[in-house]
This record gives structure tokens, sequence and C-alpha cells, in this order.
């Protein structure tokens, strides 16, 4: 009897003991998990999309930005252009890839505002499938003439228009462009007739300071040198305030047209579900080194704007409503 006791308490003892290993086994990874470092963002480095080629004035941004986000954060973020489609093609990479922050771009007005009504069709809808992290800078159009013109100044402008109305022709980057929008906007509000002459990048300002066309609206930053070299005269800027680059230069709207207003803006942007302390992240970094690229952005021709994610996003709602009437009433539809 005390032998088959003996017994079954070493078979009692050892199966707790089996138990205890078990459940002890079972915990050591949650245990392990929970107590293992999360790396901080960013650990690698960054890419940057442009959807524009090199040189343009959104990648002209996107370098400067990167540039010193990199030195702050001591990590680098890599600018990548991927041009095609009106910037649709660099959008949607982004907009299809992983939401994990390190892959971002840097948009603007027509990707994102304009485009999804002036494509019949996009593979994906940037309004719904990028996150808003931060307006960069707002970029106003300016309305320039070839030096050749009998034109000093914005009133001259109207007055040559209505007695010439069949030898204006204005270019632009595009249809659909906020080049090619805001020339049909003006040319509603003035009354008055211009053909449109969309082409592909550069060459709509190339045939400008040829004489071929004779106005154009251009980003500043794109035609800025030419207007101090003097081989373009600015007339006006589509901003409703004056532009810090060209202070000299009136605005429509103060020149007789109250509420023109028409431009190109930039921000950063991130794929959908990415993670709330990566857009926080993104959002408090670019808002400090704002300070220190004014005066760089200023003598490009850009106007820095920052502020909250929250406020870009109603930001580019209203942008989008407005456009989409725009490119209606237009009749633009992309080729």
């Amino acid at each position: 009897m005390m032998i088959e006791a003996k017994h079954r308490f070493s078979l009692v003892n050892a199966q707790r003991i089996g138990f205890v290993l078990i459940l002890g086994s079972l915990c050591m990874p949650l245990t392990a998990y929970t107590q293992a470092p999360v790396q901080a963002y960013p650990n690698r480095p960054v890419k940057v999309i442009v959807a524009f080629t090199a040189g343009g004035t959104t990648d002209i941004l996107t370098r400067m930005v990167s540039q010193k986000l990199t030195e702050r954060v001591k990590q680098s973020f890599v600018v990548e252009n991927k041009p095609g489609g009106g910037g649709n093609i660099g959008t949607e990479f982004v907009a299809k890839s992983a939401p994990d922050g390190y892959t971002l771009i840097m948009d603007s007005v027509g990707p994102i505002a304009v485009n999804p009504t002036l494509y019949k069709k996009l593979n994906i809808n940037p309004l719904t499938d990028l996150m808003p992290l931060i307006q960069i800078a707002d970029v106003p159009n300016v309305l320039v003439i070839n030096d050749s013109l009998p034109i000093r100044n914005f009133e001259e402008f109207i007055n040559y228009a209505k007695l010439n109305p069949d030898k204006l022709n204005y270019s632009s980057t595009g249809i659909g462009t906020s080049s090619h929008l805001s020339g049909y906007m003006l040319s509603k509000r003035l009354g008055i007739e211009a053909t449109h002459v969309p082409y592909k990048g550069a060459d709509a300002l190339n045939d400008l300071m040829a004489g071929r066309v004779q106005f154009m609206f251009a980003t500043i930053p794109s035609v800025i040198q030419h207007i101090h070299a003097g081989k373009l005269r600015a007339i006006a800027v589509t901003s409703l305030k004056r532009s810090r680059s060209l202070p000299n230069i009136p605005t429509v709207a103060e020149s007789g047209f109250p509420g023109f207003e028409a431009g190109s803006w930039f921000g950063l942007f991130a794929p959908k579900d990415t993670p709330a302390e990566v857009i926080t992240f993104i959002n408090k970094n670019v808002n400090a080194i704002l300070p220190s690229l004014e005066t760089q952005f200023i003598r490009e021709g850009a106007d820095p704007v920052g502020g909250s994610a929250t406020k870009f996003s109603q930001f580019i709602q209203k942008e989008y409503e407005k456009w989409k009437v725009i490119v209606r009433d237009s009749g633009a539809v992309a080729e």
C-alpha cells in the first residue's frame, strides 16, 4: 500500500510539473514579444515620390523638403520621379504601396483635385486612397505674355484682347492642367475669345517666348527667372493676395475681378491606413523645417504653408469641389 501511494504521489507531481512547464513555454514567447522594443519611425530610408519629371516645380520643392527632413531626423528621405498620365502614375503607385510610412508622395492640385473629374476612369480615388499629411506650399499662376506685345498691365491686356479677338492664343502644359483651366477661367470672366493650344511640358513656355502664342498662365517657379531677365512680362497673379515672390505684380482679383483664384498647391500624402503616429511625425517635422525654407521658397516662387493634417484635408475637399465645376463647365476631358 505504501509503494502504491508513493507511486500515485509521484505521478501526480510529475503531471503538475509537466503542466507548469508547458504553461511556461506558452507564456515565454508572449512575454518576450511584449517586452521587445518597438523600433522608432523612420528606421530606414523613406521614398518620396514625385509624379512629374525632374526639374519642375514639384520636384524642386520636394528636394528642398526632403533634404531638410534628412538633416533633421537623421534618416534619408530619397526623392524618386515617376512621371506620366498627368501625375496619375506616381499617385497610383503610392496609393497602392504599403501603408507603413516608407513611401510618401509630394502631390499637387492636378492629380488630387482636378483629375478625379477630368479623367473618365482612374484606377484609384486620390481623395480616399491617400491620406493628407501637410500642405507644403501655395504656388500661384502668373499671367505672362511675350515681351513683343504692346501690353504693360492688366488693363491694357483686356483692351488688347477685346480689340484683337482673333489674335490671342494661349499655351498650357496640357488639357485640364491649372495652366489650361486658368486661361479658360480668365477668358470667360473677361468675355474674350482666346484659342487654347495645349502642349506637353516645357514646349508651352518655349513657344510663348518664341512668339508663337501670346500668353500663358504658368506657375511662378517655372517662369520667375525669365521674368527677372526681361524675356517675359508678368501681368497678374491668380492668388487672392499678391505673391511674396512677385510683390509688384497685382492679382487678377484686385484688377477688377474679385474672387478670381486659380493656381497650384503642393503637399505630402501617404497611403490610406498609414498609422497615426507616422502622420503626426511627418506633420510635426515638416512644420518645424518650413521656416528655414521660407527664403528659398519665396525666391523660387512658392509661399510656404504648413499647418495640421486636418486643415489640409479640409482644404483639399474645397479644392476638389471648386475644380469639379470648372472642369465640367470647360468641357475638358483628358486624352
